[in-house]
């Protein structure tokens, strides 16, 4: 072939040489992630000399703990598993090169968490987190001065569609992550932002903002309780001294409680009743999923709650009068969930303290599947119909 031709080919063409193009207007010599139409996803990684790749993407069903992560080496050093049939929603993953993780190359979308970064994935056919043809709103992110812990601090805030045209005020639900998760996970791999357009859009959900702060206050590790329960607590300083006043200021929310709503998953969930029944006067509306009332007692959460934790929020325990004005207490976790057990306790506990409490006990563990599909969803479109 003509050189001239071939150079014009490729200026023409350069997917020819370098591959399809990515989000961000690049090309890549391969395509890192490929999606089939029955939703099988392969990944794939360049590294030559290496001896071993594997896939860590614990949130994939079909991802087992076993050499079934494993990649095969194929042409040109590049690595490659496929994983069948992977249900709809997004997915986190790296890999792992000769026991050194890195994250794809290749693929420009990622998800931090609290001391890690993750690429990402979005796997089509989601009733709630697909992108669809519907007016968005914007995630952004936003700094505040915390006093409280003498920084700066970061938080990610959802504005609906139409926010930022207009002068309408607007309910607003402060939006809790897990433990070792960041203020970026809602928006990422749980895909908040995109759940609220796809339910604002079909009227099934209130406009609203939901406010998404970071719920660790230093490096965590699951090596021991101590280092959490800390972190829960300055947390709560945070967020009822700095952030929450930040919030109102900056932006045109409601302060009445009936139109205030918190919630959380895990640590977030724990967190969430904290600071929900410390104000109980503050928010109208509770949610918690796959969690409840966290107090260690040697490696991991008890299910049993300590008169310490009841004397504590005794006030909101037996002011009936503060209850009176709490619209909706949900709790959901799954069966195959680890905090099942803290959660029925949770559970019982409030609702012989005369607490109105509706729990859901669905299937499922203690993975974004069920957060980002089920709960958010749920949970949103009971807020503010009133």
């Amino acid at each position: 072939m003509n050189k001239l031709l071939v150079v014009g080919l490729v200026l023409l063409f350069p997917s020819l040489l370098f591959g399809q193009e990515n989000r961000a207007g690049r090309f890549a010599a391969f395509k890192s992630v490929e999606i089939s139409d029955k939703r099988d996803v392969t990944f794939r990684v360049r590294a030559p000399n290496a001896k071993e790749v594997r896939l860590n993407c614990g949130d994939i069903p079909t991802a087992p703990d076993s050499p079934a992560r494993s990649l095969t080496l194929g042409e040109n050093g590049i690595w490659e598993i496929t994983l069948p049939q992977v249900a709809a929603g997004s997915y986190r993953y790296t890999f792992s090169v000769d026991s050194t993780t890195i994250v794809d190359p290749l693929n420009d979308l990622c998800s931090p968490s609290n001391m890690a970064m993750w690429s990402l994935i979005h796997v089509p056919g989601s009733m709630f987190s697909d992108t669809k043809d519907v007016p968005h709103g914007a995630v952004c992110a936003i700094d505040y001065v915390s006093s409280t812990l003498n920084r700066t601090r970061r938080a990610h805030v959802y504005l609906p569609p139409g926010y930022e045209k207009g002068s309408d005020t607007y309910p607003v639900l402060y939006l809790l992550h897990g433990a070792s998760d960041s203020d970026a996970s809602w928006s990422t791999v749980g895909r908040a932002g995109t759940v609220l357009d796809n339910l604002i859009a079909a009227g099934k959900a209130k406009p609203m903002l939901i406010v998404m702060p970071a719920g660790h206050t230093g490096p965590f590790s699951f090596g021991g309780p101590s280092n959490l329960d800390e972190q829960m607590k300055q947390f709560q300083a945070d967020f009822i001294i700095d952030l929450k006043p930040h919030i109102e200021s900056r932006y045109r929310i409601s302060t009445q409680r009936n139109h205030r709503a918190i919630a959380g998953l895990s640590m977030g969930g724990a967190q969430t009743l904290e600071i929900a029944l410390s104000q109980l006067n503050e928010f109208a509306y509770i949610g918690v999923f796959s969690s409840g009332v966290f107090e260690f007692r040697g490696r991991g959460p008890s299910t049993e709650i300590s008169k310490e934790w009841l004397d504590k929020h005794r006030t909101a325990l037996t002011d009936a009068k503060l209850k009176d004005g709490l619209k909706l207490f949900w709790f959901a976790t799954g069966k195959e969930d680890f905090l099942l057990k803290t959660t029925q306790e949770t559970v019982k506990t409030l609702k012989e303290h005369q607490f109105d409490v509706t729990y859901e006990e669905t299937d499922g563990g203690h993975t974004w599947i069920k957060w980002r599909e089920h709960y958010l969803p749920e949970f949103a479109q009971k807020l503010f119909q009133d």
